[in-house]
C-alpha cells in the first residue's frame, strides 16, 4: 500500500484534535466503515482498543495500541488482524490561533484479495477518514475552533 502524509491547518487547539484522536471509543459514532469498537485498557498514556471495519460486505477486526503523548503525538501500533503491518501517526503543532495537524499512516493487507480492494479505494478512503475527523472536531467544538469551550475529553 503506499504510505500517505498530510498536513492540516485547522483552527482548533491542539489539546482539542488530540483529545478528539486520543479517543478511539467513540470512532464507530463518526468515523466512516467502522462498524465498533471495543476499549480494552485506557490509560492516560495508551489505549488498547479492538476496531471492527466492514466494507462491501468485508468486516475485519483490528487490534492496536495507541500511545498518547499528550497534546503532542499519538502513535497507532499494530497488535493483531489482517495486517501485515500499520504504522500511524497524529502530531499536533499550535499554530496561531489554531494548530497543524500531521497524519501519516501506511499500512499493507495479509491477504492480496484486500490488498487489491484496498488499493483500488484508498485515496478516496483516506480523504472521506480525515473528512470526517474535521467534521467531528466541528460538532465538538464549533466552527470558530480554539476559541470555542472543549466539550469533549479523552477519559
Amino acid at each position: 500500500m503506499p504510505k500517505h502524509h498530510e498536513t492540516r491547518h485547522l483552527p482548533y487547539s491542539a489539546e482539542q484534535m488530540f483529545d478528539l484522536v486520543a479517543d478511539v471509543g467513540r470512532y464507530a459514532e463518526f468515523l466512516p466503515w467502522v462498524s465498533a469498537m471495543r476499549v480494552r485498557r485506557d490509560t492516560p498514556t495508551e489505549t488498547i482498543a479492538d476496531m471492527i471495519v466492514g466494507f462491501k460486505g468485508l468486516r475485519e477486526t483490528f487490534t492496536s495500541k495507541v500511545g498518547k503523548d499528550r497534546p503532542n503525538s499519538i502513535h497507532v501500533e499494530y497488535i493483531d488482524g489482517p495486517l501485515k503491518y500499520l504504522h500511524n501517526d497524529w502530531r499536533f503543532r499550535p499554530e496561531g490561533t489554531g494548530c497543524a495537524v500531521d497524519f501519516t499512516v501506511d499500512f499493507a493487507f495479509k491477504n492480496r484479495v484486500f490488498e487489491m480492494l484496498a488499493g483500488q479505494v484508498f485515496g478516496q478512503a483516506l480523504r472521506k477518514m480525515i473528512g470526517a475527523f474535521e467534521e467531528r472536531a466541528a460538532q465538538l467544538y464549533g466552527a470558530g475552533g480554539s476559541n470555542s469551550s472543549s466539550a469533549h475529553s479523552a477519559a
